[in-house]
């Protein structure tokens, strides 16, 4: 199951999405970042890097 990212705590920083080595993360129109997840492999690593802990398992 991919991560998710929860938009109201996401403070739009993007450390989530250089650390993906997959590229499965973007911004989106609001400056708050989305996993797509057809492309994440569940690795963690976003969730492991984002200061706020916005990121949680789908």
């Amino acid at each position: 199951m991919a991560y998710v990212i929860n938009k109201d705590e996401c403070i739009g920083c993007g450390t989530c999405a250089g650390g993906c080595p997959v590229s499965a993360i973007s911004n989106t129109d609001d400056g708050k970042y989305e996993i797509s997840a057809d492309t994440c492999i569940d690795c963690g690593t976003c969730a492991a890097n984002c200061p706020v802990s916005a990121i949680s398992e789908g």
